[in-house]
């Protein structure tokens, strides 16, 4: 191991080797942690030989970007849209769950990068070929959100918010204030559901998966509906 070690850090540095480390470093430490310094240490070079191949951190991120885009399936060919969507969208959630740094990062970028672009291309592209209409693509674009790069905001947990990583086991639900309860007795019942027993149809806990899934085929029940129906955002004049 050592010397497969010492052989990685002999080995020339080239732009795909900076992201891969990268990748690997975020993966372990988090986003947060990642520097231009760091970054340097574990591939045993000093940090003036990465503006070679990265020109600054941003360009650093967009290329991590680009390399964990680039792990989700491509789209296969199949007349089912909703399959194909699905499908994608699952995997590109499996992506993001080995790289959980990777939706801050996206999320923080002023710009989509080229892989992001390909990507959120190839899904509309599924779409027409699906038989939308460009008006109905573009309204189901904005309904899923994220949910296409295979991640969705967590309205209810704060950490997700903060940007903070994740244990491996969820906390359990805080109790609700009496007082808050009071003023606000459906957020009360949502967190008190939270603790699901061993009977109930979600499972126990709040499971990501599930909820993911679970708002996954409802957009796309509906969405498949408006195709059905030939909707169009145009409106006869009142």
């Amino acid at each position: 191991m050592a010397e497969q070690a010492e052989t990685l850090r002999r080995t020339p540095l080239s732009k795909n080797r900076v992201l891969r480390a990268a990748v690997t470093l975020a993966d372990e430490t988090g986003i947060e942690s990642l520097s231009m310094r760091n970054l340097a240490q574990d591939l045993g070079v000093v940090p003036m030989a990465l503006y070679k191949h990265v020109a600054n951190k941003d360009e650093l991120l967009d290329g991590m970007i680009d390399m964990v885009v680039g792990e989700i399936n491509p789209p296969v060919p199949d007349a089912d849209w909703k399959r194909v969507t699905r499908e994608r969208i699952l995997s590109a959630r499996e992506v993001l769950l080995r790289h959980p740094w990777a939706a801050i990062a996206i999320e923080s970028r002023n710009e989509a990068t080229p892989a992001l672009l390909g990507h959120l291309n190839s899904m509309v592209g599924t779409l027409r070929e699906g038989g939308f209409s460009t008006d109905l693509a573009h309204h189901v674009m904005h309904a899923m959100g994220s949910r296409m790069l295979g991640f969705s905001q967590e309205l209810f947990d704060a950490s997700r918010r903060a940007g903070r990583s994740g244990s491996a086991e969820p906390d359990p639900p805080a109790a609700f204030p009496a007082e808050a309860a009071a003023q606000f007795p459906h957020l009360a019942a949502i967190a008190t559901a939270a603790a699901h027993d061993d009977t109930s149809v979600v499972g126990r806990g709040c499971d990501d998966q599930f909820e993911f899934e679970f708002a996954l085929d409802l957009l796309l029940d509906g969405i498949e509906r408006l195709r059905q129906q030939g909707w169009t955002s145009s409106r006869p004049p009142s």
